[in-house]
């Protein structure tokens, strides 16, 4: 039997190209795009690339290409249902089990999502068009949502006496529009009523983008109705495994290296309509393990950002406690505390976008220091107290999966805790200070090449070896044919070398009115000073080094270009541009 389309792209959906490939291939990003070698053959320069936007893989060496059911295939030698199976389950997805209620329940999902998109769709244009809800967009320009706004997440509304139902039933089963959770039966007046009527509506999609259930908002002041209200669990929607918006910024991975979880639908909308897209929120039930996990499959890095209030605070360290189980070495938690009474929604539209980011820059904290902290203020400085802090972070140090991490998160609490016992501080302290000093003297070094690229390191040893080795490499101008640096600065100095080179008179270091601070910073930075030191007079060694490091700046242009063309490719497909890049990898091959 076939495999329900829905269920094949979920699968697809939650896991990336490039994570399905990492397991077996070492891939490194490029621009757009991974490359790494070929698992299609044996190999030294990388000609497989992997697009997670587009969802595939390509293999220039081989011509392999596929999505990830093809790559599972052909690297493991599986069957396509087996390799649903091992997908599936790296999703973190239940196996499908086929029988003979498969067919039915085919049907009912293509109904359900029929009635869901049938129902979205005309309250959303209701709400567009109809001049008798005029109040209701009055609401949403109060709420400051425009008319994009509308557009971008097909936001409706529900009048109190409408009765979509009656405009339906002749075309679906009554069973599978009751299990839709958008109508209730009214036994007094024997009717099916609409569950969201007299409300603002917020389609809630599944990760694949089909609208699976409702979030509604009531726009009227009164004691007697919850302000908001989700869909019941239907067959095709549970609270716990679902996310408003995922659909969206899910595609935002691989441009955006975190994501903010927020409360309320309101909250997205607000954040994204001031350029913050990538946010999603957890339909207002507390967090659970589903969640974080389909939230791992596309970011490593959550903030979690709920309202500037008590019950956001309480709600934030349950969440904490809940989430720090699943913590793993590649992933970051953080929470981002607003000021009190503020909600995510009212305070980007307060400060707006870059206010924001640089809000969370500054006041995120990770999840561990905010328990930590938590306790810390709970805990009076008298030893029966202290010990049942220290016993409680300690449990919660235990509660994590991970060993790697559960080992590091408990020396953090534990180190932070023995600062609060002044004996123990002392020996601490003293132990730190001598670290700091030790750090202190490469600090200064590390701060400087962090901001320098490979490239630009190997080209200070290309010019401290020609300043060193002036004459010798006067004799082998030939070497420096084609040479062509990529740093500004270093241009500059090897272009002004060169003329000086190509002059007949002899050369010393004095001759090249190098500034001395350039000088120094070549010499710094001159990762082949040492090997030179050991060579100084054996010039066959030190042409040999000259060649090699020639070798490795050409290969970087080399790099670039097949980069640009790969990019190109992987867009059109073209056999000339695959020719073009086969023969630049012969070229650096060579090289």
């Amino acid at each position: 039997m076939k495999y329900p389309k829905e269920y094949l792209d979920e699968i697809k959906t939650r896991l990336k190209v490039s994570t399905v490939v990492s397991k077996s291939v070492n891939l490194k990003k490029r621009g757009k795009e991974f490359v790494g070698l070929s698992p299609f053959k044996t190999e030294k320069t990388p000609s497989f690339t992997v697009n997670d936007e587009k969802g595939f893989y390509h293999c220039f060496s081989t011509a392999e290409h596929g999505n990830i059911f093809d790559f599972i295939m052909k690297t493991q030698n599986l069957k396509f249902g087996e390799a649903v199976k091992y997908l599936a389950n790296l999703a973190g997805m239940q196996p499908y089990t086929f029988s003979k209620k498969d067919e039915e329940r085919e049907k009912k999902w293509n109904e359900y999502s029929e009635i869901f998109k049938m129902y979205v769709e005309f309250y959303h244009n209701e709400l567009l068009k109809n001049q008798d809800f005029n109040f209701a967009k009055e609401y949403l320009k109060k709420r400051r949502l425009s008319k994009e706004d509308v557009l971008n997440f097909k936001i409706g509304f529900v009048p109190f006496n409408s009765n979509f139902y009656e405009k339906i039933k002749s075309k679906f089963d009554e069973k599978n529009i009751i299990d839709t959770g958008l109508f209730y039966f009214d036994d007094k007046k024997k009717i099916y009523v609409e569950r969201f009527r007299d409300r603002i509506i917020f389609p809630i999609n599944s990760i694949t983008g089909q609208p699976i259930a409702l979030g509604g908002r009531t726009i009227k002041e009164n004691n007697y109705l919850a302000k908001y209200i989700n869909s019941p669990e239907t067959p095709f929607f549970k609270k716990g495994s679902n996310l408003y918006n995922l659909d969206y910024a899910r595609k935002l991975s691989n441009k955006i290296e975190y994501v903010y979880l927020v409360e309320g639908y309101m909250d997205v909308v607000g954040l994204r309509s001031k350029g913050i897209e990538n946010v999603v929120a957890n339909l207002g039930t507390s967090l659970t393990d589903r969640q974080i996990s389909v939230l791992n499959q596309f970011y490593d890095d959550l903030i979690i950002c709920f309202d500037g209030d008590e019950s956001g605070y309480k709600a934030a360290l349950r969440a904490a406690e809940n989430l720090i189980k699943e913590l793993k070495p590649e992933k970051q938690i953080s929470f981002l505390f607003l000021p009190d009474k503020e909600d995510p929604d009212s305070f980007v539209n307060k400060n707006g976008k870059d206010f924001f980011i640089e809000f969370t820059q500054e006041n995120k904290i990770s999840i561990h220091n905010f328990i930590f902290n938590h306790y810390k203020n709970e805990t009076k400085n008298d030893p029966s107290s202290l010990a049942i802090f220290e016993k409680k972070i300690r449990s919660i140090a235990y509660s994590i999966k991970d060993e790697f991490i559960k080992k590091y998160v408990l020396e953090f609490f534990l180190e932070k805790l023995s600062l609060l016992t002044p004996n123990t501080a002392q020996n601490k302290n003293k132990t730190f200070y001598k670290k700091t000093r030790s750090l202190q003297s490469t600090q200064k070094h590390f701060n400087e090449t962090k901001n320098l690229s490979s490239i630009e390191i190997k080209e200070f040893s290309f010019l401290y070896l020609i300043i060193n080795n002036l004459e010798l490499v006067k004799n082998y101008l030939n070497l420096l044919e084609n040479v062509k640096l990529f740093s500004n600065e270093n241009k500059i100095i090897y272009d002004s070398l060169l003329k000086k080179l190509q002059n007949d008179k002899p050369l010393s270091k004095n001759d090249l009115s190098l500034d001395p601070q350039i000088l120094e910073k070549i010499t710094q930075f001159a990762s082949i000073k040492h090997i030179l030191n050991k060579i100084k007079n054996e010039e066959y060694k030190i042409l040999e080094l000259l060649e090699e490091i020639i070798g490795d700046i050409k290969n970087h242009e080399l790099e670039a270009r097949i980069e640009k063309l790969e990019s190109k490719f992987s867009k059109d497909l073209d056999e000339s541009t695959f020719n073009e890049i086969r023969e630049l990898k012969k070229s650096q091959k060579i090289n």
